[in-house]
Order: C-alpha cells, then sequence, then structure tokens
C-alpha cells in the first residue's frame, strides 16, 4: 500500500445570487446542498476526474449516502462564500468528507459531514472505489 498524500482542503468560490435566497434574502437551506456538491464536483475535476467519462467507462458514480450539517450563521444576498472540500475517511466504497462554508472574511456559517459511497450504478450497489482515482488522506 502506497503512502498516505497530504491533501489540503479544497476551496471552491461561490456568490450569492437571488435564486439561492427566500424572500428575505437569505439563502434558503437547500441552496448550501447545491454549493457543496458543487465544491465536490469541482474538487474531483481538479484532481483529473472527469466524472462523465469515469462513469461511462465503470459503470460507477459517487451518491451521497449520509450528511450532518451545522447551519450555524445565514448567508444574504450578494454574499461571497468559499466552500471546502476535506477527505477526513476514505473506506473501501465510500469517502467521508468534511466540508465548511464561510464567508470571505472568515465567519463560518455551515459545517458539514458528507459521506459519499462509490455505486454501481447497474446494480445500485456499493463498488470498490479505484485505487488510483482519489488519494488517501493523510494521517
Amino acid at each position: 500500500m502506497s503512502e498516505p498524500v497530504p491533501v489540503l482542503p479544497f476551496s471552491w468560490p461561490v456568490r450569492v445570487y437571488w435564486e439561492d435566497t427566500d424572500a428575505g434574502g437569505v439563502v434558503y437551506h437547500a441552496g448550501y446542498l447545491r454549493f457543496m456538491e458543487r465544491a465536490r464536483s469541482e474538487w474531483m475535476r481538479a484532481l483529473g476526474v472527469d466524472q462523465l467519462a469515469f462513469k461511462q467507462a465503470t459503470g460507477l458514480a459517487f451518491m451521497v449516502r449520509d450528511m450532518q450539517i451545522d447551519f450555524l450563521k445565514p448567508a444574504l444576498l450578494d454574499d461571497e462564500l468559499s466552500v471546502t472540500v476535506e477527505v477526513k475517511e476514505r473506506r473501501a466504497a465510500s469517502i467521508l468528507f468534511t466540508q465548511t462554508i464561510t464567508k470571505m472574511d472568515g465567519c463560518c456559517l455551515v459545517r458539514a459531514s458528507v459521506r459519499v459511497a462509490c455505486v454501481d450504478i447497474r446494480r445500485m450497489r456499493p463498488a470498490p472505489i479505484p485505487t488510483d482515482l482519489i488519494p488517501e488522506p493523510a494521517p
């Protein structure tokens, strides 16, 4: 087994638009899920993983299995945010991420723990993650 690769938290910028908010100009709770999903997708792209090509070549895809979210403070219309992605644990068929959403001034708005499963989409069953696809987190 190879040595774990140190992986720094990945960060993706997001701006809050009208479509992300409720009538009061506050980000609707489901909007944070979209922000985190986009950040995980961009994290994979930064690793060189083309998710569509991966799915077509292997019949595998990643799906959210479990999520725990702490909504600490609201994001508002036109806020500039940073969404982080960090691998906390990698199992044979799943990855546990920690994700945060912060304002550019460093104020943390959301903390989340997200477990994503690798799934054989034909059978809709868990499948091993290819070992060379995603680096192991550093201990």
